[in-house]
């Protein structure tokens, strides 16, 4: 699983459609309106950002972070993969077969 932060949900939805038409990513979930607060240059920031959570293979987290990378609107983007060591296995499966399979649409 990948956790990105953004701006705003369109911008969020705009790269997650992405992902997962580009076979990066099986499935994507947004949650809107998450309140972030950080210190950026020096001043505290209190925002409101989209999270996205992307869900794929470790085998294909490089190439989605270099894609978000490129789609991203912030100078240094969220972006941070969370290793899965569990979880319901025919979902796990579903994932698997979905990664690359999405670019042949």
């Amino acid at each position: 699983m990948v956790y990105i932060t953004f701006g705003s949900r369109e911008d969020a939805r705009a790269v997650g459609k992405e992902l997962v038409l580009s076979g990066l990513a099986a499935c994507i979930n947004i949650f809107d309106h998450m309140n972030s607060m950080y210190v950026w240059q020096g001043e505290l920031q209190d925002d409101t950002e989209a999270v996205l959570i992307a869900k794929t293979t470790d085998e294909r987290v490089p190439e989605l972070i270099e894609k978000v990378k490129r789609l991203h609107s912030y100078d240094c983007p969220c972006i941070v993969s969370l290793t899965v060591s569990s979880g319901n296995g025919p979902f796990l499966e579903w994932i698997a077969g979905q990664v690359g399979l999405a670019s042949e649409i």
